[in-house]
């Protein structure tokens, strides 16, 4: 075993979603092995335990995995469970890390961020029930980053990824699986694929899943051509590669155009589906037909009884503060407790090990459940493919039909990427500076009910989350809200959140754009976007 000696980086605090940087910033001496011995200092339960360990592929996973090998075996860690050429989607971790009782795992992902050598890189700690490690344990890492001196490692041969079974280094034992098996096991458990399988043998039922060259490749593969005897070409983009093909592997209207335009016009297909670079995110779409990540979950909870591994009710659904009310509603309706938490997938962990929650979402294309502790793509593909199949119905009519009962939450997200910092910062600081004098003001037509710097204080822990993001709620039950996120690895990226609540049917299929124009004119006055930014428009509308 070598003892390095090292000099802390001032830049590793993990996000909402681990550590993300550019792949020249992993690259640079130490960066990398500094994270992760510290991420060993801290999770002690690790030395003499089992790590799960696999990433989605991206430029630098391979080689960031034989590092943590050896640093891993040079801590004392006994068995690594690593998936086969070092590919593990986030869900597929997170089956893996509860299958196999291990002590944590390192799951190597940027998620959605392009890949390739002058593009983006992460890492992050999943804790032992699956889910992405909470703020006490992320601080506790960022805090060993800052005084960190030293690393261990241990020279040896590279382990080779690609051959299942036993291998040894050091004196630890690393057990390649197959990346897919265990999760595919999992989803046949939670929905009936016999009756999938006879939708898509059907004759009349056509579908695209677009894998964007990222992880889920293999997967769907897999389960929707393999299990469940989908066509050949159901899964398009199917290989997974270093740089996602030279794609942004974040599934929305403006990235996944390709399964867009299979979706539109008069042969389109009547189903489409991508998931992004780690598998995590799902977009959902019917012939001519978006379906709103919240509005997707809101189906999901209504429908929940119609699907095997839900089939006995479920007791309670959770949303972060920026998805729409939509799930509310349903909530409401049903008698099921609803939770609003703040960004960030760890939030939803402890209602789920609390089994206050059953389903989860947010509107940034994640969606779960309480199968695992991850947002999982696949899985949404695969709940919508049983619920098709139930229903015998289009998703323009599933969703539809949704909006007549509970009414519709017309919903849109405007991003402002790579802004500058001090900007973004000044931006929200104004933002917060007039939360007081807001509610009772009329803007443009909509009285204001309230405005708030969003808190969250746990129920199962009571730990406390402040300035989780700006919401301004109007009487009719629109609403308005702001964050800086904290996925992007350039500058700050401002997110602006608008839903307007419509209960009338009539008035239900009305174009987004229409009915969000008064609102979005007020959110951008109030925050004075383009006199901060100097951004006369967002870089993504979703």
């Amino acid at each position: 075993m070598d003892t390095i000696t090292t000099q802390p980086f001032s830049d590793q605090r993990p996000g909402t979603s681990g550590l993300r940087k550019k792949v020249k910033a992993f690259q640079t001496p130490h960066y990398l092995e500094n994270f992760v011995q510290a991420i060993f200092d801290t999770q002690t339960d690790l030395r003499g335990g089992v790590l799960a360990l696999g990433g989605d592929g991206r430029f630098y996973n391979r080689e960031a995995i034989q590092i943590i090998l050896r640093m891993a075996a040079a801590n004392g860690v006994k068995r690594v469970v690593l998936g086969q050429g070092g590919l593990l989607s986030t869900p597929a971790a997170s089956c893996v890390i509860r299958k196999y009782k291990t002590d944590g795992g390192i799951i190597l992902s940027a998620s959605h961020n392009p890949g390739g050598p002058e593009d983006d890189f992460g890492i992050k700690f999943n804790t032992p029930n699956g889910g992405p490690a909470p703020e006490s344990v992320t601080e506790a890492i960022f805090e060993r980053t800052k005084s960190i001196t030293e690393y261990s490692i241990i020279e040896g041969q590279p382990v080779d990824l690609d051959q299942p079974g036993e291998q040894t280094l050091g004196e630890t034992s690393i057990r390649v699986i197959d990346s897919v098996k265990d999760y595919a096991d999992l989803m046949m458990q939670l929905f009936d694929f016999e009756r999938i399988h006879q939708l898509f043998n059907s004759g009349v039922f056509s579908m695209r899943f677009d894998a964007m060259h990222a992880v889920t490749g293999p997967y769907a593969k897999y389960i929707l051509e393999g299990l469940l005897g989908a066509l050949p070409e159901t899964v398009i983009n199917g290989e997974p590669k270093v740089d996602f093909g030279g794609g942004h592997p974040d599934p929305n209207l403006a990235h996944a155009q390709e399964l867009v335009s299979l979706t539109s016009g008069p042969n389109a297909v009547d189903f489409g589906a991508a998931s992004d670079g780690d598998g995590d995110r799902n977009m959902i779409l019917g012939r001519n037909f978006f379906v709103t990540p919240s509005d997707s979950l809101a189906v999901m909870a209504a429908n929940a009884h119609l699907i095997k591994g839900y089939a006995t009710g479920i007791n309670g659904v959770a949303r972060s503060m920026p998805t729409s009310q939509a799930v509310d509603r349903v909530a409401d309706q049903l008698g099921l407790a609803c939770y609003e938490t703040p960004t960030g997938w760890k939030f939803f962990g402890n209602l789920l090990d609390a089994g206050k929650i059953a389903l989860c979402g947010e509107e940034s294309f994640g969606t779960g459940s309480n199968h695992i502790r991850e947002k999982d793509g696949l899985w949404a593909v695969l709940f919508w493919l049983n619920l098709l199949a139930v229903k015998q119905q289009s998703v323009a009519m599933i969703v539809q039909a949704h909006w007549h009962t509970f009414g519709r939450n017309y919903y849109t997200r405007y991003d402002y990427e790579a802004i500058d910092k001090h900007a973004a910062e000044g931006l929200m600081a104004h933002l917060r500076s007039e939360l007081d004098n807001l509610p009772g003001q009329t803007l443009d037509s909509y009285r204001v009910a309230y405005a708030d710097d969003f808190a969250y204080t746990d129920p199962v822990d009571g730990s406390r989350s402040e300035q989780q993001g700006i919401r301004i709620g109007f009487e009719d039950g629109s609403r308005i809200a702001f964050r800086l996120s904290g996925t992007g690895t350039e500058g700050a990226t401002l997110r602006l959140y608008l839903e307007a609540y419509e209960p009338d049917p009539t008035k239900q299929m009305q174009s987004t754009e229409s009915v969000m124009g008064r609102l979005v004119h007020i959110a951008l006055t109030l925050a004075e976007i383009e006199q901060r930014t100097g951004r006369t428009k967002p870089t993504v509308i979703t």
